[in-house]
C-alpha cells in the first residue's frame, strides 16, 4: 500500500464509484478504500438476512418471505432516466458491458387523493383524467410547443427567449391552471421544490423533453430504466472497470485516516500503519466529517408486499411523485417499488419504498400518506438519516467530498453531484455525446 495515487477515493457509494471509474479512464492511477467488507456505503444493497441484522437486530427473517439470498434490497433505490445523464455517464465509462437493464413499467403522480399515470405528451395529455375537456385543451397545446421546441431553431420559440422568461411566464401563456402545473413541475420535469417557477423556462423543457424521448425509447409505460440484481451490481461494475484501468480497490480497510501537511493541503490516507501518498481525496461526507455540515434529513420506509401497489396497472416496477402541494408539505414525497421482475426479490415478492426529506421527527406519521398507497404489507421498516453536504474549499485542501444522497426515487440530482465534482477535480468538463444504444434493455 504504500504507493503513490494521483487520487485516494474512499467509500464505494455510487458517486464514489462513478468518480473512480471516471478518472481511472482519464488514465489517473487510482486507488479506492472503504472501510466495510462490503461494497457500496449508504447505497449497499442488502439480502433478506442483512436488512433483518440491519433493521430488527436479530437474522432470523420470517421463513414465508423465501429464500435470503433472493432479495437484492437497495438501500438508496433510484430509477435511471433512459436516456439521462447517468446513463450517458455509464456508457462514457463503458461499464454498461457488466450490466443489464430493464425498463421500469410505470411512472405515476399523486394527485388530489388518487394516483395517475404521468402523461407525457400531448396525445396522453388528451387522455388523461388528471385534467377537465378545456384543461386537456390548453395542456396539449403546451406540450406541443414542448414538443417542438428546438433549442437552435428560433423558428419553434414563438418569440420567446427561453433564457429569460421564467416558467411562471411561459404557463401562463398557456392558461394552465395550479392543478396541471403541479403535475408538470413535479413529476414530469422532476423538480423537487417549487423555486423553477421563477428560474428560467428553458430548464423545465429541457427537462420535460428528456422525459418524453426517454419514454420512447423503450415504448414502455416510462422513462425509466433499471438494472437487474438492483443498484447493488453497479459498484461491483466499477471496480471491474477500474482493475481494467490499474485502479486498485481495497475493501475492510479500518479507519482510513485522511493525512495532511501543515498548509492543510492532503499528503496521503493511512490505514492500519500504512500511508499510501496521494495528492488528491475524493470521499462521502462520513469520511471526513469536520469538513461537512448536517443540512437535513430523510424519512423512509421500506415494505415487502405480495402484490403490487394498487391503482399503478400492475406495474411490477414503478415510481410514483406525491407533490408537495397536495398534502399540504414543504417537500415531495416519492415511493419507489420494484419486484422479482428485476430479479431483487423472489417470485411474487415486491419491495417498496417510500421517502421524503423530513419536517418532523417522526418518519411514522410523516409517511402515512405513501404508506396509505400501498395497500397491506407483510414487513415494513421505518429509518431517518441525516444528509450532509461539504463546506470545505477543495482548492485549498484538494478534498472533493460528495453530499449525502436526498430522498428522489431518481437519479438526476446526484448525477448533477458527480459531474461537479469531476470538473472541480479534473478541471474539465466531461464529455457526454455518446451513443445511447450502447445501454439496451434486456430482452424479456
Amino acid at each position: 500500500m504504500d504507493e503513490e495515487y494521483d487520487v485516494i477515493v474512499l467509500g464505494t457509494g455510487l458517486k464514489e464509484c462513478i468518480l473512480s471509474g471516471l478518472l481511472s479512464v482519464d488514465g489517473l492511477k487510482v486507488l479506492h478504500m472503504d472501510r466495510n467488507d462490503y461494497y457500496g456505503g449508504e447505497c449497499a444493497s442488502l439480502n433478506l438476512i442483512q436488512l433483518w441484522k440491519r433493521f430488527r437486530g436479530d437474522d432470523k427473517p420470517p421463513a414465508q418471505l423465501g429464500s435470503s439470498r433472493d432479495y437484492n434490497v437497495d438501500m438508496v433505490p433510484k430509477f435511471m432516466m433512459a436516456n439521462g445523464t447517468l446513463v450517458r455517464v455509464l456508457i462514457h465509462t463503458d461499464v454498461t458491458k457488466y450490466l443489464s437493464f430493464k425498463a421500469v413499467d410505470g411512472s405515476f403522480v399523486y394527485n388530489k387523493g388518487k394516483v395517475h399515470k404521468v402523461p407525457a405528451n400531448d396525445m396522453e395529455a388528451l387522455k388523461s383524467p388528471l385534467m377537465g375537456l378545456f384543461e386537456k385543451r390548453r395542456a396539449r397545446k403546451f406540450f406541443i410547443y414542448v414538443q417542438d421546441y428546438n433549442e437552435s431553431d428560433p423558428k419553434t420559440h414563438e418569440g420567446m427567449d427561453l433564457t429569460r422568461v421564467t416558467t411562471r411566464e411561459l404557463i401562463a401563456k398557456y392558461g394552465l391552471d395550479d392543478n396541471t402545473i403541479d403535475f408538470i413541475g413535479h413529476a414530469l420535469a422532476l423538480h423537487r421544490d417549487d423555486r423553477y417557477l421563477d428560474e428560467p423556462a428553458l430548464d423545465t423543457v429541457k427537462r420535460m423533453k428528456l422525459y418524453a424521448e426517454s419514454i420512447a425509447r423503450f415504448q414502455g409505460g416510462s422513462p425509466y430504466i433499471y438494472p437487474l440484481y438492483g443498484l447493488g451490481e453497479l459498484p461491483q461494475a466499477f471496480a471491474r472497470l477500474s482493475a481494467v484501468y490499474g485502479g486498485t480497490y481495497m475493501l475492510n480497510k479500518p479507519e482510513c485516516k485522511v493525512e495532511f501537511n501543515e498548509e492543510g493541503k492532503v499528503i496521503g490516507v493511512t490505514s492500519e500503519g500504512e500511508t499510501a501518498k496521494c495528492t488528491k481525496v475524493v470521499c462521502d461526507p462520513s469520511y471526513l466529517p469536520n469538513k461537512v455540515r448536517k443540512v437535513g434529513k430523510v424519512a423512509r420506509a421500506i415494505a415487502i408486499m405480495s402484490h403490487p401497489i394498487p391503482n399503478t396497472n400492475d406495474s411490477h416496477s414503478v415510481q410514483v411523485i406525491l407533490p408537495q402541494k397536495q398534502l399540504g408539505r414543504r417537500s415531495d414525497m416519492y415511493l419507489f417499488c420494484s419486484s422479482y421482475s428485476h430479479n431483487v426479490a423472489p417470485k411474487g415478492k415486491f419491495i417498496a419504498f417510500v421517502s421524503t426529506e423530513a419536517e418532523t421527527d417522526n418518519p411514522h406519521t410523516e409517511l402515512k400518506p405513501g404508506i396509505d398507497l400501498l395497500g397491506p404489507v407483510e414487513e415494513i421498516f421505518f429509518d431517518i438519516y441525516d444528509r450532509y453536504e461539504p463546506v470545505n474549499e477543495p482548492s485549498l485542501d484538494n478534498c472533493f467530498i460528495s453530499t449525502s444522497y436526498d430522498a428522489t426515487t431518481h437519479f438526476e440530482s446526484t448525477v448533477m453531484d458527480v459531474l461537479n465534482m469531476y470538473t472541480l477535480i479534473t478541471g474539465k468538463v466531461l464529455d457526454l455525446s455518446v451513443d445511447l444504444s450502447a445501454a439496451s434493455a434486456a430482452e424479456e
